[in-house]
């Protein structure tokens, strides 16, 4: 039972949650809100006690992009740029390592690039072991290599650790047909094939990621976390937000 009240019967045993580095700032501001990280945190926690194996992959648009700052600078190359924006995805998982931490969940932060003195290096069978532990694995530094989105990574280590689905969590309540935000009579699916998504050019997740996913049939929901209690929700099996799959069923 969560705290809302909800009983969460899990319909999935490991998860890869993709939280982008907005979660973790107010609208339409940067840096880091320990308010907003916490929305999130008591969400986790109610999952992980319902005996869920949970790896995250965090976003760094909170602080820098790297993509965008190559494409405004002058001076720095876009591979430094990419790094940057790595180092970024560190300081948001240190962040949310102790916001968890703060509420009794045992976590792991795990970095693709190498900085014994904050986080472990990622090491698949040590993070497959925290996992069964019951630790809350949080692998930040993308992949490590530049110019590969953070989406990326999420579906490269969903394959790496046997997810069972990729649970993208944003601001908006699923998929549409357009921005909702400027058109407001977009369409909303429940369910789409991940084929569909790339032909009709959906900003669900880079197409990269979405062909990862596709080729080894990792299902992605991608869902309002900021409505409290919807992350036990999707892994409960609610249909809420939307779902990719090979079928769009």
């Amino acid at each position: 039972m969560s705290g809302n009240g909800f009983t969460i019967n899990p319909v999935y045993k490991r998860v890869l949650l993709k939280i982008s580095g907005e979660s973790f700032c107010r609208e339409s501001e940067s840096g880091i809100s320990m308010t907003e990280v916490t929305t999130i945190t008591h969400q986790i926690r109610e999952v992980v006690m319902a005996g869920v194996q949970l790896a995250i992959v965090c976003g760094g648009g909170n602080i820098l992009r790297g993509k965008q700052f190559a494409e405004i600078s002058e001076t720095i190359v876009p591979s430094t740029a990419h790094y940057m924006g790595m180092l970024a995805t560190i300081i948001n998982g240190l962040a949310l390592q102790d916001a968890l931490e703060s509420i009794g969940v045992p976590t792991r932060l795990q970095s693709a690039i190498r900085m014994e003195g904050v986080a472990e290096p990622f090491i698949r069978r040590r993070c497959l072991r925290h996992l069964e532990k019951g630790r809350v694995v949080i692998l930040a530094a993308g992949t490590g290599s530049p110019f590969v989105t953070t989406d990326t990574a999420a579906a490269l280590r969903a394959r790496e650790i046997d997810a069972e689905v990729v649970l993208k969590a944003t601001k908006v309540d699923g998929v549409y047909s357009e921005d909702p935000m400027k058109n407001p009579h977009a369409i909303r699916y429940s369910d789409i094939s991940f084929r569909n998504v790339l032909e009709q050019n959906l900003q669900v997740m880079d197409a990269q990621a979405m062909h990862h996913c596709m080729e080894h049939k990792i299902p992605i929901v991608v869902f309002n976390y900021r409505k409290i209690g919807n992350i036990a929700r999707v892994i409960s099996g609610e249909r809420i937000g939307t779902r990719v799959t090979m079928d769009g069923h």
